[in-house]
C-alpha cells in the first residue's frame, strides 16, 4: 500500500481492543483504514474485521492487496467473509474468494446463494457436532480440540451416526455438569430440538430464538441434516440494520447503507430527492382540493384559520394508527386476516379521539370569541359547531385509513414500512379538505355559505 498514514492513529489502536478499534477506523475513508489494517499485527486485524459494527468493511478489503485480503477473509468468520464479499463488485469478490482455502471458499459460496434477509444467509457454519453415540467425556474432549476454529460454542448438536441427521441439542451448561461417562444424549432434552429452515425470514429466526430462550438456533435442510446455527448475536445485528431502514422509511427516505456522516453530499440528495418529490407530488392533491372549494373560501374566509389545525390532526391520527399496526405486523402479533378486527378497533377509537380534540377546539373557538380575542362573528356558535365535528370526521377516517394501509401494503407484497407517517399525512389531508368543507357546506348553508 502506498497511502501514507498517521504513525499516531497505528499506535493508538495497537493496545485497543477490536471494538474500541473499529469506532477509530469508521471516520476514516477506505484507503486509509486499509493502510493502518495491513500494518496491524495479523490476529488484531482479523478481530477487527469480524466486527460487524465495522461500516465500510467491504470497501476496506478491496483496498488491501488480494492476498492479505485472502487471508483475513480466510480467518474471520465464514458468515462474515460471506457478508463482506456479498457487498464487493462481482469481478473484485470472485478475484478474493479464489485466494481463500477450498473448506472456507466451499461454506462461503453456500452462504452467498442464499437471499438477503433469509435465516441461511445469516447464519454461522462454524458449530460443535457430535455423534449421538458418543459419552460426555468424549464430547468434551472434541469441543477442547476444536474450540479455536469455531465462532462460538453456545450448545453441542448430536447428529444420528450415518445419515448425519439432527438428533438433539445439549447446551455447553449441561454438558460441564455432566457425568463424563454418561451418554451425552442423556444430558439433551426430551422435547425434540428447535430447528429452521435456510429459506425463512431472519425476523422469524428471531421470534423462534426469543420465543424459546436459545443463544443459537439450528438450520436444518428437509432432511434435517444441520446446514449452519443462527446465533443470537448475528439476529441482533441483523435486526438493528432491519429496524434502522424501517426507521428510514417511516421519515419517508430511502433506507441508508452507511452512518449518517459517512454518507457523501450527492448520496444524501439521492436518498432524499425522490421521495420528497413524491411527496410533494401527493401534496398538489391538497391544493387542487382547495380549488375545489374556492367559492366557499372566499364566502367564509374565517373557514381557513382551522385548515392547518383540521389537516394536522388527521394526519396525527393517521400517523399513530400506521406506526402501531406496523410494529405489530413485524412482531406476528396481528395477521393479514385480522384486518376487519383491526378496522372494528379503530373505528370507534378515532370517533372517540375525534370527539376529544373537538370539544378542545369548540372550547377554544368559544374562549377566543367570549374573552374579545378574536371575532369569529355573528355565527361563531355555527362555526365551533363545524370544527367540532369536523375534528371528528377527520380523526376517525386517519385512524382508520392508517390502520389499513400497512394491510393493503403487505397484500400486494409490499413492505408495509412504505405506508410512511408522510404518505399517510398526504391521504388525510387531501380527503381530510373534502371532509371539513362537506361538514361546513352542511352546518353553514344558508348563514356563511
Amino acid at each position: 500500500m502506498h497511502t501514507d498514514i498517521n504513525a499516531a492513529d497505528l499506535a493508538a489502536l495497537l493496545p485497543l481492543t477490536a471494538a474500541d478499534a473499529v469506532e477509530l477506523l469508521n471516520p476514516m475513508d477506505a484507503a486509509a483504514a486499509a493502510s493502518i489494517l495491513e500494518r496491524l499485527p495479523f490476529a488484531q486485524a482479523v478481530g477487527i474485521l469480524e466486527q460487524p459494527e465495522l461500516t465500510d468493511a467491504s470497501a476496506i478489503v478491496s483496498a488491501l492487496p488480494e492476498d492479505l485480503a485472502g487471508r483475513l477473509l480466510e480467518a474471520i468468520p465464514d458468515d462474515r467473509a460471506a457478508d463482506v464479499l456479498g457487498a464487493l463488485e462481482p469481478d473484485v469478490g470472485a478475484r478474493l474468494i479464489r485466494r481463500i482455502g477450498a473448506a472456507s471458499r466451499s461454506s462461503i459460496e453456500a452462504l452467498l446463494a442464499y437471499a438477503p434477509g433469509t435465516a441461511g444467509s445469516i447464519m454461522t457454519t462454524e458449530y460443535v457436532a457430535v455423534p449421538s453415540t458418543f459419552t460426555v467425556g468424549a464430547t468434551l474432549e472434541h469441543v477442547r480440540r476444536v474450540e479455536r476454529t469455531r465462532e462460538t460454542i453456545y450448545a453441542i448438536y448430536l447428529l444420528a451416526p450415518g445419515s448425519g441427521r439432527l438428533v438433539q441439542v445439549v447446551t455447553l451448561r449441561r454438558l460441564i455438569m455432566g457425568d463424563p461417562l454418561a451418554p451425552v444424549l442423556s444430558l439433551a432434552a426430551s422435547t425434540a430440538p428447535v430447528t429452521v429452515g435456510p429459506l425463512v425470514s431472519r425476523e422469524d429466526a428471531a421470534r423462534l430464538i426469543r420465543r424459546h430462550d436459545l443463544l443459537a438456533l439450528p438450520v436444518v435442510d428437509a432432511a434435517q441434516h444441520i446446514l449452519g446455527i443462527v446465533t443470537v448475536d448475528d439476529v441482533i445485528d441483523a435486526l438493528i440494520a432491519e429496524q434502522t431502514e424501517d426507521v428510514h422509511k417511516f421519515g419517508g427516505l430511502a433506507a441508508l447503507e452507511r452512518p449518517y456522516m459517512q454518507i457523501s453530499f450527492l448520496g444524501m440528495i439521492r436518498k432524499r430527492a425522490g421521495w420528497l418529490c413524491a411527496l410533494f407530488l401527493s401534496e398538489m392533491l391538497t391544493a387542487s382540493a382547495m380549488q375545489t372549494f374556492s367559492d366557499e373560501l372566499s364566502r367564509a374566509v374565517v373557514l381557513t384559520l382551522f385548515i392547518p389545525l383540521i389537516m394536522s390532526s388527521g394526519g396525527n391520527s393517521g400517523s399513530q394508527a400506521t406506526s402501531l399496526l406496523i410494529r405489530s405486523l413485524a412482531l406476528n402479533e396481528i395477521r393479514l386476516r385480522d384486518w376487519w378486527r383491526v378496522a372494528a378497533r379503530e373505528l370507534p377509537t378515532g370517533v372517540v379521539l375525534g370527539a376529544i380534540l373537538g370539544v378542545i377546539g369548540i372550547v377554544r373557538i368559544s374562549a377566543w370569541q367570549e374573552l374579545g380575542l378574536f371575532d369569529y362573528g355573528p355565527h361563531w356558535v355555527l362555526i365551533a359547531a363545524t370544527v367540532g365535528a369536523s375534528l371528528v370526521g377527520i380523526v376517525t377516517f386517519g385512524s382508520l385509513a392508517g390502520s389499513m394501509l400497512p394491510f393493503a401494503l403487505k397484500a400486494l407484497r409490499f413492505d408495509p414500512a412504505s405506508a410512511s407517517a408522510p404518505f399517510v399525512a398526504t391521504l388525510v389531508d387531501v380527503t381530510g379538505l373534502v371532509i371539513y368543507f362537506s361538514i361546513a357546506l352542511i352546518f353553514l348553508r344558508g348563514t356563511l355559505l
